[in-house]
C-alpha cells in the first residue's frame, strides 16, 4: 500500500456542525507511504475515530477513504484480514492488552501469528524500555506507561506499510519516549512505512512531513 487518502471525510456524529476549523475533516488529505504525519487534537475532535474508519473498525462516517484509489467501503473480511496483517498496524489509545495475559504473552499472541520477529529480538525491545523484568509479569499488574511499551512492541512485530499510533506516549516519561520513539523509526525506516501519530498535547518527537490540526 502506497497511500491513504481522505476524500471529504467527517464523523457522522458531526454532521449538523457548522463550526469546525479542521484541515482533515471535510478536507481531501492525501498520506503516502514513508512520511510521518502528526494529527493535532482536542478531545473529542475524533483523532481515534479517524485511526478506528482507517483500519476498517467503524464505518460511522461520510466521505471516501480510499487505500491506493481503492474505497475500502467495498473491502470483504478478507480483504481486511490481508490489510490487517501485512498493511496496517495500529497501537490504540486504551491499549486492547490482554491483562490476564502476561506481558511477553500479549506480543507473542501477534508474533505468533506472523512469525515476523524473533523472540531475541522482542527481549531486547522489552530490556531497551526498560520492562524487561516484566515479561512474565501479568499486564494486569503493570501500570498504564508500562503497558503502553508493551503494547508498542506488540504493534512492531507485523509487516506494515504505515504504522498508526493513537497517543503513543501520553503516560510516558521524556526518557522512554525518546527510547520508544527510536526503536520505532528502526523499525519504519526498515520497512519503508509511514507514521500517522494523533495528539492531544504530548507528541512523539519525529522528523513530521506534516502535521494536521483536528
Amino acid at each position: 500500500m502506497e497511500t491513504i487518502k481522505l476524500l471529504d471525510t467527517l464523523p457522522s456524529v458531526f454532521e449538523k456542525r457548522d463550526d469546525l476549523t479542521s484541515e482533515v475533516w471535510h478536507h481531501n488529505v492525501l498520506i503516502q507511504r514513508s512520511q510521518h504525519v502528526l494529527i493535532e487534537a482536542n478531545s473529542g475532535a475524533g483523532k481515534s475515530s479517524l485511526l478506528s474508519y482507517i483500519i476498517g473498525y467503524r464505518q460511522d462516517y461520510f466521505g471516501r477513504i480510499l487505500f491506493d484509489d481503492h474505497d475500502i467501503r467495498s473491502f470483504h473480511v478478507s480483504d481486511w484480514v490481508q490489510v490487517r496483517q501485512h498493511n496496517l498496524s495500529l497501537l490504540f489509545q486504551d491499549l486492547r492488552l490482554f491483562p490476564e495475559l502476561t506481558a511477553l504473552e500479549n506480543v507473542e499472541i501477534k508474533n505468533n501469528l506472523t512469525g515476523f520477529k524473533p523472540r531475541k529480538q522482542i527481549v531486547e525491545w522489552f530490556d531497551a524500555l526498560g520492562i524487561g523484568d516484566k515479561l512474565d509479569a501479568k499486564v494486569a499488574h503493570m501500570s498504564f506507561g508500562q503497558q503502553q511499551r508493551v503494547a508498542m512492541i506488540r504493534a512492531l512485530v507485523q509487516p506494515f506499510d504505515f504504522l498508526l499510533l493513537d497517543e503513543p506516549i501520553s503516560h510516558l516519561d521524556e526518557m522512554n519516549s525518546r527510547v520508544m520513539c527510536d526503536i520505532m523509526l528502526q523499525e519504519v525506516h526498515s520497512q519503508g512505512a509511514g507514521v500517522i501519530v494523533t495528539s492531544i498535547g504530548k507528541h512523539m518527537t519525529l522528523p513530521y512531513d506534516k502535521t494536521y490540526s483536528l
